[in-house]
């Protein structure tokens, strides 16, 4: 957390509530771009974004500083984004689990890595078609770029289940492609 940050949550907390529209204009932005990919609706996200900058103004008091105000912020973010997706019910897509054991992980670093338009096209909707829990990992680790560690911290997993749920993502990503081929 940056050091004015504290100082900040403790000013709200001692009654200066108006502070926390530096929160909202810091990490405004960057909420509601993590929850419109996981949810994939703006329409839906700017809902759970307001509901997240409110939880999180609720709860400011049991923030711990052990780590990062944007951190804690995305756990609570994409906690309540993968929430609302499974509120809807969808239908998931589970795939057979020996096809993943069978599968060579050079050749799904291969397809992931292909940049050719008609490959990213399918991969965007291949990421369309995993579960919400999928899609966040996803979006944490390769678009927001945190590490391992974060991402386990925000999904509330362990360390080595967030890489062994990346390295499975991964796979079905490949599978996913593989059947829109």
């Amino acid at each position: 957390m940056q050091p004015h940050e504290s100082h900040i949550i403790r000013e709200i907390l001692n009654g200066k509530t108006e502070k926390y529209a530096y929160f909202l204009n810091r990490y405004g932005q960057q909420v509601f771009a993590l929850v419109v990919r996981i949810v994939g609706s703006q329409e839906e996200a700017e809902e759970i974004t307001q509901d997240v900058f409110l939880k999180a103004f609720q709860q400011l008091s049991y923030y711990q500083a052990d780590s990062g105000f944007s951190t804690w912020i995305y756990r609570i973010a994409a906690n309540m984004a993968i929430s609302a997706v499974r509120k809807r019910k969808y239908e998931l897509l589970h795939l057979d689990e020996a096809a993943f054991a069978n599968l060579p992980d050079e050749l799904v670093d291969e397809a992931l890595d292909d940049e050719r338009e008609w490959r990213l096209q399918r991969l965007s909707a291949a990421i369309e078609r995993l579960d919400a829990d999928e899609r966040a990992l996803l979006t944490l680790y390769y678009q927001e770029e945190k590490s391992i560690r974060e991402v386990a911290y925000i999904l509330k997993i362990s360390e080595s289940n967030a890489k062994v749920k990346l390295h499975r993502t991964r796979k079905k990503l490949y599978l996913l492609i593989q059947t829109e081929e």
